[in-house]
């Protein structure tokens, strides 16, 4: 579930390259407290992370970390990397069934 609260504040948009069967390009627009996502690619994001759809996932399902993802290079990350780091926090729940 996205955090309202975490977001107050923050104006960005993370744009998500993703490879492999799973894949595509996507965009998630974070404003004052409002998070939309939208396909395809945004002209100017903050932030771009790019990995497979598969790593996606389990990165979101919390199976592995971003972290860990980014140190092996299976997932690259270019722009703004504290907005990377602060994505988990807008989604705190998102490992909750």
């Amino acid at each position: 579930k996205f955090d309202k609260e975490a977001a107050e504040n923050l104006d960005a948009v993370y744009q998500f390259d993703l490879q492999g069967d799973q894949g595509g390009q996507y965009h998630l627009v974070v404003q004052n407290g409002t998070c939309l996502m939208k396909d395809g690619a945004h002209a100017d994001p903050h932030v771009t992370l790019s990995m497979t759809g598969e790593d996606c996932i389990k990165v979101l399902n919390g199976q592995v970390s971003g972290m860990m993802m980014a140190m092996s290079g299976r997932l690259q990350v270019t722009g703004d990397i504290g907005l990377a780091m602060q994505l988990k926090s807008l989604f705190p729940n998102i490992t909750e069934s």
